[in-house]
């Protein structure tokens, strides 16, 4: 299946609630979910009656949506969380926000996950001194993350970020903005998970 590139503000209102995708467009009153919060289609006003099943995949197609990722990578990360030690739908969400491109998202260095994917995939960040151009990496605890740009790139990057300066870093990440520079304090834990999000309905449809 090829990624989704249709219309982000789609997904949204898919959902019924704001997943901030497109970046600082999602922060004003252009907003899809501010003009038409309601689902898309022709019998988007009508009221949905769904199965248990339809809830369940719902949720994890809105998780999928969050981080931008596929099918199969997703399945594999919850392959990957179900042979790990402890509650699996936690390591899931653990493993998602440990991802290169969410953590330059999470870090203030982008508008959204897509514009954060792409300053990774350009060979603009470094890990530990080390180049790294996969949006999938997964970092670990002490790892040093910076941007790489040059000055005028980072003055129009630094301008595109001024309607987010308000924006909370999260405390498992500190911030040097002034040499661009992210240190990882400790793993993300659940309550780091900055939207609504019910995992136990994943590892649920998964289980079947």
């Amino acid at each position: 299946m090829a990624r989704y590139t249709g219309p982000s503000c789609k997904i949204c209102r898919r959902e019924g609630e704001k997943l901030f995708l497109k970046g600082s467009r999602c922060y004003t009153a252009k907003c899809a979910m501010e003009n038409r919060d309601f689902r898309p289609g022709e019998h988007g006003r009508r009221r949905h009656r769904s199965s248990d099943y339809a809830v369940q995949l719902r949720e994890k197609q809105k998780v999928r949506a969050v981080y931008g990722i596929m099918e199969k990578q997703f399945r594999n990360y919850f392959k990957k969380a179900d042979r790990s030690k402890g509650v699996t739908g936690e390591i899931l969400l653990q493993l998602l926000e440990r991802r290169l491109d969410n953590v330059v998202l999470r870090m203030g260095f982008a508008t959204s996950r897509k514009h954060a994917r792409q300053i990774v995939n350009h060979g603009n960040v470094t890990v530990n001194g080390h180049r790294v151009d996969i949006s999938s990496y997964t970092i670990n605890a002490e790892d040093e993350i910076k941007i790489n740009y040059n000055k005028e790139a980072l003055k129009k990057l630094k301008k595109e970020l001024e309607v987010f300066e308000d924006r909370d870093v999260p405390d498992w990440i500190t911030v040097d903005k002034k040499n661009n520079i992210g240190i990882i304090n400790r793993l993300p834990q659940r309550e780091d998970i900055p939207f609504s999000v019910e995992e136990q309905l994943i590892v649920e449809l998964y289980s079947k």
